[in-house]
């Protein structure tokens, strides 16, 4: 079966395929082995992360921890802009409106009572994502929710 031919507004996303371990709250939380991949012959971008053996968590992430957790981000040519399906092993499925510009990856979304924003710098190397998520019931005032951190295992 023929793939689909992938939009060039992809082409700067390549940094991302690959194995990470993200960690979270510093390093309090982790390792989660997280992969990037291409799906369709590069027409969409799956993101896998799950917790290994070696994973620790703090007492308070383990009644919410939402692993595993798999993403699917698509690109809409007429609209120039990516949005992100998420879903988790909670039961948890949301869509982020999603963006990658000069090193700079966003995530955001505005539902009713629980607004969520997600911003990272990628290192200059490529290697090192590190970012943080925030929350806000009513999209003004924003809180803290925890950062990140990716570090490249394999490209």
């Amino acid at each position: 079966m023929r793939q689909p031919t992938p939009h060039t507004a992809w082409r700067q996303w390549d940094m991302f395929v690959g194995e990470w371990d993200m960690w979270a709250r510093g390093e309090s939380v982790g390792p989660v082995r997280t992969e990037f991949s291409w799906l369709a012959g590069g027409a969409f971008l799956v993101q896998r992360a799950d917790l290994g053996p070696d994973t620790s968590l703090p007492a308070d992430w383990v009644p919410n921890v939402p692993f595993p957790t798999v993403t699917l981000t698509g690109y809409d040519d007429t609209e120039g802009h990516f949005t992100t399906l998420y879903a988790d092993g909670r039961g948890v499925a949301r869509v982020y409106r999603t963006s990658l510009s000069d090193g700079i990856w966003k995530q955001w979304r505005a539902a009713p009572g629980f607004h969520q924003r997600f911003t990272a710098t990628v290192d200059g190397s490529g290697d090192t994502i590190r970012g943080g998520w925030e929350w806000s019931d009513d999209g003004d005032s924003w809180r803290t929710d925890f950062d990140v951190t990716y570090h490249r295992v394999r490209g």
